[in-house]
């Protein structure tokens, strides 16, 4: 076994250099935001490590969207929703995402007691 300083083996070695070498780089990501009127897709340069919830501050966007309820809105990445803490990935796009105007269950429950036949492929 080769001799480390204080006490610490050459896996733990190899563990702290790649941890630091993460600390110190950064990734791209992208954070984007619609509504009917309006939309933003900001490119946003971010410290490796760094939380979805993060990034949605450092892009800025929320200034675009003053109405934006970040404390309430659901978000994710590429479609799939995750949380705030969620720790990103280089070129990972984040997505904000508002309510539904309407329940989709609740649409198909009406429709189906008027009796009218959904057809394929329409929600």
């Amino acid at each position: 076994m080769v001799s480390v300083s204080e006490g610490n083996t050459v896996e733990q070695m190899n563990v702290n250099e790649q941890v630091s070498t993460a600390e110190k780089k950064s990734i791209n990501v992208e954070v984007a935001y619609a509504t009917l009127k309006k939309q933003k897709i900001r490119a946003v340069n971010v410290d490796a490590g760094t939380t979805l919830g993060a990034a949605i501050v450092q892009s800025g966007i929320m200034m675009d969207f003053p109405e934006l309820d970040l404390e309430n809105a659901k978000v994710g990445i590429y479609g799939k929703v995750a949380s705030m803490t969620t720790v990103l990935n280089d070129h990972d796009r984040v997505e904000i995402y508002h309510p539904l105007i309407a329940d989709p269950k609740e649409v198909r429950r009406k429709r189906a007691a008027e009796g009218k036949v959904m057809k394929k492929g329409s929600g």
